[in-house]
């Protein structure tokens, strides 16, 4: 039999998986519209901002990091190295080693994104006060760690 605390719980977790759903539908209405300029899919952008962060992924760390097969992962790359927005080019140490690295323009689309959604999340903050903005960031972070971690 569940405790009270485990009921409450419960309906706080049911209440934050709605919550998480309209946000995150929110943001993607709002990320797809840079995107059709692009001509980019989410997936696509998704490994735009994977290789933003990293700089230059192997297509085996594309397959994990996007959860793909290594032939989808192989198609995305495809359809942005057409786009310009990636390029190949082998790895110096081993030159049987393919890089997928991201261009001017694919950082370009990852960085419009992201003010995008920058400017969205500051309409969004002016309805907390300071300490609630802190403790929005604060929970994030926690939520973040603990992603990265499991």
């Amino acid at each position: 039999m569940a405790t009270q605390d485990e009921e409450r719980m419960r309906r706080d977790a049911e209440r934050l998986a709605d919550i998480c759903t309209i946000l995150q539908r929110r943001f993607m209405l709002t990320v797809s519209k840079e995107l059709q300029r692009g001509n980019v899919s989410f997936p696509q952008y998704f490994l735009l901002g994977f290789l933003a962060l990293k700089g230059e992924l192997t297509m085996t760390e594309i397959s994990k990091k996007m959860g793909h097969t290594t032939a989808a992962a192989t198609g995305l790359v495809d359809r942005l190295e057409k786009l310009g927005h990636v390029q190949r080019c082998h790895a110096t140490n081993d030159r049987r080693k393919i890089l997928v690295k991201i261009t001017q323009s694919g950082e370009r689309i990852v960085e419009e994104v992201h003010d995008d959604m920058v400017e969205n999340l500051l309409k969004m903050m002016e309805c907390l006060d300071a300490d609630e903005q802190r403790t929005w960031v604060k929970i994030y972070e926690k939520i973040i760690t603990y992603c990265e971690c499991s």
